[in-house]
């Protein structure tokens, strides 16, 4: 069975495009040595017919069985990654083409490489099937709701066995390093051995681009700094944004915030995120237009949305480079106690800009969302935070997807949402108790339900209520006269 699973990856390989005939016997080879394989039947073998992800998982069971390796999540993550990177060209390769590819279109380029990626299983597809996700109409506009389940959960051994490992290596540095790409892997760290990254140079520097193995959207992809370096939203950043924009017209691209509490995951490794799809924070309208005194070829506005979003637009990239720093500067030190926001406690700063460009037609566009972390007493996880009534669906940070209008939801709200479900439809049911006055409040509207169709259809739609509020307990200029007052300090 081994013999026809293996031929059936290089055919689905071949099919691919990830080898070519000449490729074949090396391909087979490597992969055979990682499965402990010394030969191979003569006589032709009847190839599995699967995809490339459901083969790669049968030749793992495979080596877990024969005892190649343990029955653990690294282990397997590590063969998994290295028997893919058999089939997967070396960087040199791959970046010759991207660039033979974007001399047709900058669409050709990424299309390449996306579905590589996709077909190296460094985008882990089965995995993403699994998320839940859907879309629902809020007064902002439709959002994206997902409930994230595509990351494996490491069982008790797994986490032991991490724990015993002396973690004193720091190679590579993080996650986003550039050193990442080929690398093998080790316990409590992620395999990369088919991983590729291609360069793109950027405003004198070299960056990377490379796809999330977990997209959240189409397209989602990283672009990372060739140096392991802290993130920052200065002036830099907004002309790497946009010259990004410029030279992949098709993808919008942002980054977090610099700040802890509303930055993202990584703050070690300056980096933004990428990709081809319309957000609902991109589809919205404006609230009010406003005049940039400095800068009266730049269309400036307030967009609808429950964050602090302030939208420039400008047919060139340098006076948007300019007012969207002139922005910056004047919000790092801004402070209006009628809304709460404080710049500064002592020296330590408290505000931020988390940034999105993307070009539209002829113009160019560069999103300013002000965000704050300051704490207090009464919200100890940040005034512009999710506060705690909501914490029963998202206490996490509010990052860059969430701030377009993508909620990423925890794992353990796929059960949670079917017992509250269950109570709706007044069967029995276990609900977690931080979810009890909502599901109470619910069912007082809404009564004991017929159907589970009906259960999901409400579920969904007053999910999405919630991430709004979310959202909206991250805005930090809450009505128009906070904006008039922020512009106001802006133009003179």
């Amino acid at each position: 069975m081994v013999y026809e699973t293996l031929a059936g990856l290089l055919q689905k390989t071949l099919e691919a495009g990830l080898i070519e005939p000449a490729d074949q016997d090396y391909a087979r080879n490597q992969a055979m040595h990682l499965l402990g394989l010394e030969s191979f039947p003569e006589e032709p073998v009847q190839p599995a017919e699967d995809t490339i992800p459901n083969l790669l998982e049968e030749l793992v069971d495979y080596a877990v069985e024969k005892g190649i390796i343990s029955d653990m999540l690294d282990d397997k993550e590590m063969l998994s990654a290295n028997i893919m990177n058999c089939f997967v060209a070396r960087p040199s390769v791959i970046n010759a083409v991207f660039n033979e590819k974007y001399a047709e279109s900058p669409v050709a380029a990424t299309d390449y490489f996306y579905r590589l990626s996709q077909n190296s299983n460094y985008i882990q597809m089965n995995r993403i099937r699994k998320n839940i996700s859907y879309q629902t109409n809020t007064p902002y506009g439709e959002m994206d709701i997902t409930i994230n389940l595509s990351k494996p959960e490491k069982d008790p051994m797994q986490i032991k066995r991490e724990r015993e490992m002396k973690q004193n290596l720091s190679y590579p540095k993080c996650l986003l390093c550039k050193e990442n790409e080929g690398y093998t892997g080790r316990i409590g760290y992620p395999a990369r051995a088919n991983h590729r990254i291609v360069k793109i140079p950027l405003r004198g520097e070299n960056w990377y681009l490379q796809y999330s193995p977990y997209v959240y959207y189409n397209e989602h992809s990283i672009l990372l700094s060739e140096q392991h370096r802290d993130m920052k939203i200065d002036r830099s950043g907004f002309e790497r944004l946009l010259a990004f924009t410029e030279r992949f017209p098709h993808y919008f691209v942002g980054s977090n915030a610099d700040l802890p509490i509303v930055g993202g995951s990584i703050l070690s490794h300056d980096h933004y995120q990428a990709g081809r799809y319309e957000f609902a924070m991109t589809r919205a309208e404006d609230a009010f237009r406003f005049n940039l005194a400095a800068y009266p070829e730049i269309t400036a506005s307030v967009v609808k949305w429950p964050l602090s979003v302030i939208r420039l637009k400008a047919a060139a990239i340098e006076p948007l480079v300019d007012a969207a720093d002139a922005i910056l500067q004047k919000w790092r030190t801004y402070s209006d106690e009628q809304a709460d926001v404080l710049a500064f406690t002592g020296d330590v700063p408290h505000n931020t800009i988390t940034p999105i460009a993307r070009k539209r037609g002829e113009l160019f566009e560069i999103d300013l969302v002000l965000r704050n972390n300051r704490t207090s007493e009464a919200h100890p996880s940040g005034i512009f935070h999710p506060h705690e009534d909501v914490h029963h669906i998202k206490k996490e940070n509010i990052g860059l997807i969430e701030v377009m209008g993508l909620a990423v939801l925890p794992p353990r709200l796929k059960e949670e949402l079917a017992e509250i479900q269950a109570f709706l439809l007044g069967k029995p049911h276990t609900i977690a108790s931080p979810h009890l006055e909502w599901a109470e409040q619910l069912k007082a509207q809404y009564g004991t339900l017929q159907t589970s169709e009906d259960a999901d259809a409400i579920l969904q739609e007053e999910l999405g209520k919630k991430f709004v509020r979310v959202l909206e307990d991250a805005g930090v200029l809450k009505d128009k006269e906070a904006f008039d007052r922020f512009i106001d300090a802006v133009n003179n």
